[in-house]
């Protein structure tokens, strides 16, 4: 009876053992199968944080990046990326933005590198492209809390300006030298309208326009946004000169009624972001504190 008892703990002990060596070269395996992942955007960057994915390189930027990729190899800025430089990191994949695809898709291409552009043009195809990350690289459960933060947060917004009067607004993208009339196909222009504000430009297909300030002083908007992309104290320098110099902008309602703002580059940048519930609520105050 003993020996039976005896051999009975020893397979037990054996099958105890198979088990947890058989889960650790499980865990060893998935560990070596990660996907090799290149963030070329600091609002990917923050998200792949989020979603606790490692990443074998990330883009060169001013701002603070998360702690966890202080020591990861940098690749170049967002617009332009260093292709040597990512090649040499052998990944699965290069993440970018779409906003950016027509000018790097190629490039990416003739380097013989798998790229994805994500769709961060409004908060709803930033969360959409946050699922199928979730999804595509096994981190469901932290996307699906990710966007369920984002919406408390957005819906809280949509909640209080939903009874509230819409101001018409004009929003300016400005670059060193020229600016653009920015439409609610833009990440900007997807925040006025979750704001509740009414853009002043409609049923475009395109997100930028060319300026006629002789239609824009038609439309008369309530509001002016100035949005700098690139350089900003250069930029708001060169709107200053424009709205002073062009007789134009004075007879704007806008101006008139020292409505119009200039817009933070780190929190309103060219795509959606993290930042956003943030955004939105400075937009909420331009919008509707006077």
């Amino acid at each position: 009876m003993k020996k039976i008892i005896v051999i009975c703990i020893a397979t037990v002990l054996f099958l105890v053992g198979c088990g947890n060596e058989e889960a650790a070269e499980k865990q060893t395996t998935q560990k070596e199968q990660a996907p090799k992942i290149v963030s070329t955007t600091v609002a990917i960057t923050e998200i792949m944080d989020e979603l606790d994915l490692p990443l074998v390189g990330i883009p060169t930027s001013s701002k603070k990046l998360p702690e966890r990729y202080a020591k990861v190899e940098q690749v170049g800025s967002p617009m332009g990326p260093d292709l040597e430089i990512i090649r040499m990191l052998k990944p699965d994949v290069v993440l970018s933005t779409k906003t950016l695809e027509a000018d790097l898709k190629a490039g990416f291409a003739g380097a013989d590198l798998q790229a994805d552009f994500l769709d961060f043009t409004s908060i709803d195809s930033m969360q959409t492209e946050i699922s199928k990350l979730g999804k595509d690289f096994d981190r469901t459960e932290e996307a699906t809390k990710l966007n369920e933060d984002l919406s408390t947060k957005i819906n809280q917004v949509k909640k209080r300006v939903s009874k509230k009067k819409q101001p018409s607004v004009l929003i300016l993208m400005g670059v060193p030298g020229s600016y653009l009339v920015v439409t609610e196909n833009a990440y900007i222009g997807d925040l006025v309208k979750i704001a509740g504000g009414k853009n002043v430009i409609t049923n475009q297909k395109v997100e930028y326009l060319a300026s006629n300030t002789e239609y824009l002083q038609n439309a008369n908007p309530d509001i002016i946004l100035r949005a700098a992309h690139g350089m900003p104290a250069e930029v708001v320098k060169m709107f200053d000169e424009e709205f002073k110099t062009n007789d134009t902008w004075k007879h704007f309602d806008a101006v008139k009624n020292n409505r119009v703002y200039d817009l933070d580059e780190n929190l309103f940048g060219m795509t959606a972001s993290l930042n956003a519930p943030a955004a939105l609520l400075e937009m909420e105050k331009m919008l509707y504190d006077n």
